[in-house]
């Protein structure tokens, strides 16, 4: 065989291995860049397991599905800011794919949209925050993680002399680390943005964790950042030595009864994406609502420690508190104004799971809202969405002697 012949064969060989290689990651890539288009931000939601590496939870062997109550029909109308907006039109707008209601642990409303079902699997985005406290809470039980009140390097020490080594525990899961970071979707270039474009390429998220750097006293002021709840996953991957897809099947998903596998997006270091990469059905996501509600019980049994619970919904610090913002706990969301005890579970692009101890209600939305990042657009808005979930409350009644919600004639 001529030389020129061996080189040519030998280049090919590079480009197929070179192809092999870099092919997904430039896939992943560019689905990162597009992820958010308006003709294909639905599909995208839906479609994470075709592009990106994914770790699975199987369904439960003993599947819990919620019994059908009587049929609710949604109200007309709610208001917000003194405007009227019609339910099923703001459902439209704020481009919903799946909006369930649980009323007295049962079924009184299902919807689907946009080409969703029931066994769709969508992305939650931050409300995968609230099942990483539930996780967390477990841990303590179990003597892995002892006391919140210890610094992060106590139990990942890889993260000592970083933004992060020397902060209580406590102020990370109460999104109060004092670590500069700019969440904001709508900038290229804020922190939130290139900590996707890396993540994207299989950049490791612990390396990422490690970079940054602190601007304020921790705990002392309420700032939201994502990469928190990443440090809150180390923690529970280096006390368990397990990772947070075994360790989560075996404490949530098999014994919450979950119908439908489920998926967490990995990096290159095969690490979670804890801060929003759960993918899962409509109710299988209401299922940590009820749960929450229930004081950490399901079926009679105690999943998760009630101190825990009531920790998680309780801010204790002014800087926590709901004002005219919503208040922080634990990874959950405290509604302000509220004498129902209200609170959510939030993610981007219109991610909802909103619970109501006093109604014994728990209301879950998803969503693939384009206009998100649009701060004139209402459809788009968390506080109008709740006033639509305050309305439909509004609708049951509370029989002071039996303490539950029923639905309430037309």
């Amino acid at each position: 065989m001529k030389m020129w012949k061996k080189i040519l064969i030998g280049l090919l060989i590079l480009l197929v291995i070179a192809a092999i290689i870099f092919y997904p990651k430039y896939k992943m890539l560019q689905h990162s860049i597009h992820l958010f288009d308006e003709d294909k931000i639905v599909e995208n939601f839906r479609g994470f397991d075709k592009v990106w590496p994914v770790t699975t939870m199987s369904a439960s062997t003993n599947p819990y599905k919620y019994p059908q109550g009587s049929e609710l029909k949604l109200p007309q109308d709610f208001q917000f800011k003194g405007t009227s907006y019609n339910t099923e039109q703001f459902l439209k707008d704020s481009w919903t794919t799946g909006f369930l209601v649980i009323q007295n642990d049962s079924i009184v409303y299902e919807n689907y949209y946009l080409g969703n079902t029931e066994s769709t699997r969508n992305i939650s985005w931050s409300m995968a925050k609230s099942f990483i406290s539930a996780l967390f809470g477990i841990a303590m039980q179990e003597d892995f993680i002892s006391d919140v009140m210890k610094p992060v390097e106590t139990y990942v020490p890889e993260l000592k002399g970083t933004a992060y080594g020397d902060v209580r525990i406590k102020d990370v899961l109460q999104m109060s680390t004092g670590v500069k970071f700019n969440e904001d979707y709508g900038d290229y270039n804020s922190d939130i943005n290139r900590w996707g474009r890396g993540f994207a390429l299989g950049g490791s998220q612990d390396e990422f964790a490690a970079t940054l750097e602190r601007e304020l006293e921790p705990g002392t002021v309420n700032h939201y950042v994502s990469i928190n709840t990443h440090v809150l996953g180390m923690i529970i991957k280096r006390a368990t030595g397990r990772t947070i897809t075994d360790y989560m099947h075996e404490k949530i998903w098999e014994p919450l009864g979950m119908e439908y596998d489920g998926y967490w997006l990995i990096d290159g270091d095969n690490m979670e994406m804890v801060l929003g990469g759960l993918n899962t059905t409509l109710r299988d996501y209401a299922k940590i609502g009820s749960l929450f509600l229930h004081d950490g019980e399901w079926n009679g049994k105690q999943i998760i420690p009630k101190p825990w619970i009531k920790a998680s919904l309780t801010p204790d610090a002014p800087h926590l508190m709901p004002t005219e913002e919503f208040g922080y706990g634990y990874q959950w969301w405290i509604v302000p104004g509220s004498n129902q005890g209200e609170f959510m579970a939030r993610g981007v692009y219109n991610q909802n799971i909103y619970i109501n101890p006093t109604s014994n209600t728990v209301i879950v939305k998803l969503s693939a809202n384009p206009k998100y990042n649009d701060p004139d657009y209402i459809p788009s808005s968390n506080f109008a969405a709740l006033e639509m979930y305050r309305k439909i409350v509004s609708g049951f009644t509370i029989e002071p002697d039996k303490k539950e919600a029923i639905v309430m004639a037309e």
